[in-house]
């Protein structure tokens, strides 16, 4: 339940991004760029570039668990939820606090979903492998593909904006405070 509850509460968290109107962030880019070139919606736009990155695992060995498949199911129909139910904004200040309030549950779902080691997100398993694999550091090839989806998404016509920015910036520190209140990590 936990997991559930959790991947639940990312989807939103992007969804009310994509909602904002002021930015996303870059694997939603990369999404809503393909949902902009494709008769998709955004939801399955998401559901089919997990697909399309668990493909990715299969020369680098990765082994996808319970979690990993959830990750890719219920956050893209989360996302797509909100997205339908909750509209799209005009006032800036909404705007604004639609952004934060959708890192910071985005933290609380991250902390949620990985302190319950069911297997990591599709995403998350590439960056791995791929650190794995070729031994170059974590932090560069997260870089590497964040840095990457977004340019390709926002070619695409994924939004780039003030929200992609904060995001970057804060999504570190939601999920750092949710796994410090989960008991998972030491406080920083």
């Amino acid at each position: 339940m936990v997991l559930v509850a959790g991947l639940w509460l990312f989807g939103t968290g992007e969804g009310l991004l994509v909602v904002s109107g002021l930015g996303v962030s870059p694997w939603t880019v990369f999404a809503q760029g393909l949902s902009v070139q494709l008769p998709v919606s955004i939801g399955l736009a998401t559901f089919l570039t997990s697909l399309m990155v668990l493909l990715l695992w299969v020369p680098l060995r990765e082994k996808p668990g319970l979690g990993t498949i959830a990750n890719a199911v219920i956050i893209a129909v989360a996302l797509q939820v909100t997205v339908w139910l909750v509209p799209a904004q005009t006032n800036w200040w909404v705007a604004l606090a639609m952004v934060l309030f959708g890192i910071a549950i985005i933290g609380v779902g991250s902390g949620m979903y990985l302190t319950t080691n069911l297997g990591p997100g599709p995403r998350d398993g590439l960056m791995t492998g791929i650190h794995d694999r070729t031994g170059w550091p974590v932090a560069w090839v997260r870089l590497g593909l964040e840095a990457s989806v977004l340019v390709i998404g926002w070619l695409l016509g994924g939004t780039v904006g003030l929200g992609t920015v904060l995001f970057a910036l804060l999504i570190g520190h939601a999920v750092g405070y949710a796994l410090k209140a989960a008991g998972a990590i030491a406080p920083y």
